[in-house]
């Protein structure tokens, strides 16, 4: 048989060119593979990440809940005015409150922020009817807000910031954040100093009013302040969290 030009020295040359030119298949499924796999944790990621930043309004209860905090205080200003009486624009105040406890009791819902209401409308009201100052049934709230900006400023600045304590059980990464996930930290800091500017406007702009004994307008601008600037505080702190790393979830110790 007739050797191909080249001699038996061709063959050899020929084969290293065509696996020069046609690399294994497997190698390209290899690549592709790990490709796809990054893909997946990336989108894997990156769901993590919007599901953690959607917990927001449940943690904080959600419109619901700001609601069930938010209607007393409109009670008490409108029946005030209608009346003229401390004690009947409280006890309205009061019987609101205690009906959203009662229907989140009749439908099995948590009741902690309808509960948080009743609190603080009660020792307002308490107050208010002690002194005959309406402007007193505010007096819980404003302190209560200084006092919420106040815990929040320092929990930033001891590296356990509220919003991270707060979102964290909510999130299944508990304390997580704080030991093994360093960008997730520098997240919440961010966020709770975001919310100490937020919150801390109210007190700012409402005790002045107290101080005048305007009740209308302290009454009025107490409602008016009451949603949007949590709504507004949820949804920066929302935004920081998208750009957060993923929560890393906090192992659950074995049943025996």
């Amino acid at each position: 048989m007739t050797n191909p030009p080249g001699g038996d020295h061709a063959a050899p040359h020929t084969l290293i060119t065509e696996n020069q030119q046609f690399p294994p298949e497997s190698s390209a499924e290899t690549v592709l593979s790990e490709e796809e796999e990054s893909w997946a944790r990336a989108a894997q990621d990156e769901a993590a990440r919007k599901e953690a930043a959607d917990s927001i309004i449940q943690a904080f209860g959600g419109v619901r809940g700001m609601i069930d905090m938010t209607l007393p205080g409109l009670v008490f200003i409108v029946t005030y005015n209608l009346t003229h009486q401390v004690s009947t624009a409280a006890w309205g105040a009061i019987a609101l409150s205690a009906v959203f406890v009662v229907i989140r009791l009749l439908r099995r819902e948590t009741i902690q922020h309808a509960f948080s209401g009743v609190f603080g409308v009660a020792i307002g009201a308490w107050i208010s009817m002690k002194t005959g100052k309406a402007e007193n049934f505010y007096l819980p709230g404003l302190l209560w807000n200084v006092g919420y900006a106040v815990g929040l400023a320092v929990s930033a600045l001891v590296r356990w910031p509220l919003i991270g304590l707060t979102l964290g059980p909510v999130t299944g990464e508990m304390f997580t954040w704080r030991t093994q996930n360093p960008g997730r930290l520098a997240a919440y800091t961010k966020a709770t100093w975001a919310w100490v500017v937020i919150m801390g406007i109210k007190p700012v702009i409402l005790f002045p009013l107290y101080f005048t004994g305007n009740v209308n307008l302290l009454g009025w601008l107490k409602v008016a302040l009451g949603i949007p600037p949590m709504l507004l505080a949820m949804y920066v702190t929302w935004r920081i969290l998208l750009t957060a790393p993923p929560p890393i979830k906090a192992e659950q110790p074995e049943e025996s």
